[in-house]
């Protein structure tokens, strides 16, 4: 390979890495794993006890069996065919307990803050557009003024109303 050519893979490799949204990327991951923790410390520690306190603490051993017998045979493999509903419905209610813990702590009271500051920053956009608006009309009746003075002759009455 050409020195020249592994420069420029260098470099387009570099810029790849260098762009905005990679970077912000990365970072998402690594926040992403971290609060992950927590997440399954508040699925784990809280919600599962409550579930547990109400009904069963582990649904994994919840099957049906579709072909009999089933169970452990003599040579100590499994016989039959099993469906472990348990562990499916089990996934499922941590997913959405996880899905609800990170909308109530994470999503619901950050869009709740962004609302605020863009209704903030509305309401100061208001306010300039407000000025402006008065800034604009008052420069548009000086400007009328102006034009009606010089065109009503400029004797001493035209600069007699000016004052």
């Amino acid at each position: 390979m050409s020195e020249k050519k592994k420069e420029s893979v260098l470099a387009g490799f570099k810029a790849f890495l260098m762009r905005g949204n990679v970077v912000d990327l990365a970072v998402a991951v690594v926040i992403g794993a971290a609060f992950t923790n927590i997440v399954n410390s508040v699925v784990k520690g809280i919600i599962s006890p409550v579930i547990g306190a109400v009904g069963t603490q582990s649904l994994d051993g919840y099957k049906s069996c579709l072909k009999a017998p089933c169970g452990i045979g003599a040579n100590g493999q499994p016989t039959g065919v099993e469906i472990l509903w348990g562990s499916v419905l089990n996934a499922t209610l941590t997913f959405v307990i996880t899905a609800a813990v990170v909308y109530f702590l994470m999503v619901l009271p950050m869009s709740k803050y962004l609302a605020r500051q863009e209704a903030r920053r509305k309401a100061r956009e208001g306010v300039q557009e407000l000025v402006e608006i008065t800034e604009l009309e008052v420069l548009k009746e000086i400007r009328d003024e102006l034009v009606a003075q010089r065109s009503g002759g400029g004797g001493p009455a035209a600069s007699h109303d000016r004052f």
